[in-house]
């Protein structure tokens, strides 16, 4: 398929408004922050998720715009330290986070100490309030899909209003798969909760393998900002491309 394609325009446009805009690179300085809030304005995405030292920055550039702020705690290595991931919480939402994305304490739950990862997302869930609670599984570094459900519903019972697949830093990031056995898990919760895809995901064809997943599992009324989102640094030029072809 080509860029002309309507099929790729149609999920282009649908896609667009999906995007959490991400810049989690090592180097990453103001400018860049600044850069993307602008593009994230621009095209009308539904987030941009920045660390947690550019909360207040992204917070100034996008006031009025209706592009929510999103951070990362307790990122990337998914620890167990919940004093200063609730530290880290309460900062940036201090900051003007809309969004806080943690990383599940997966090392925990594959000992087997469930409770251990399960206080940790509570705890952050009870931090937060009314600010929105993405979990991250790290599903990569997860053996199963099996594993990827336990830990699914963990993070649902603890409090999760998101489930996200990955950080981005591990060598595999989103699956289809580990993104099906999640929305199982979010389906059988009762369809309330959200996924976010997030990590490899950097052409038309990546959105619309997942989000053809979510219409499948879930129904094709069930994807939008609140519910499915896609966490993304290169897919943008790519869905911009589709969507403006042949317009």
């Amino acid at each position: 398929m080509t860029a002309a394609d309507p099929l790729l325009r149609e999920v282009a446009a649908r896609a667009l408004p999906l995007l959490d805009l991400t810049d989690l690179s090592e180097g990453c300085t103001e400018e860049p922050v600044r850069l993307l809030c602008e593009r994230a304005q621009r095209y009308a995405v539904a987030a941009v998720c920045v660390w947690p030292r550019f909360v207040a920055e992204a917070a100034q550039a996008l006031t009025g715009g209706g592009v929510r702020i999103a951070t990362v705690v307790n990122f990337p290595d998914g620890g167990e330290d919940v004093a200063g991931t609730l530290a880290e919480t309460r900062t940036a939402i201090e900051d003007g986070a809309d969004e806080i994305d943690l990383v599940l304490p997966y090392r925990a739950l594959l000992r087997g100490e469930a409770d251990t990862a399960r206080a940790m997302v509570a705890a952050v869930r009870e931090a937060c309030g009314e600010t929105r609670l993405k979990v991250i599984l790290e599903t990569g570094m997860l053996p199963d899909a099996d594993t990827v459900a336990r830990a699914s519903r963990l993070a649902l019972e603890a409090g999760a209003d998101f489930l996200k697949t990955s950080t981005g830093k591990t060598p595999v990031s989103a699956t289809p798969e580990a993104a099906e056995a999640m929305l199982l898990a979010i389906r059988e919760g009762g369809g309330r909760i959200g996924l976010k895809v997030s990590g490899g995901l950097r052409r038309v064809e990546d959105a619309a393998r997942y989000l053809a997943l979510a219409d499948r599992i879930m129904g094709p009324d069930w994807v939008n900002a609140e519910t499915f989102r896609i966490g993304a640094s290169s897919l943008l030029d790519d869905l911009v491309r589709a969507a403006e072809a042949g317009a």
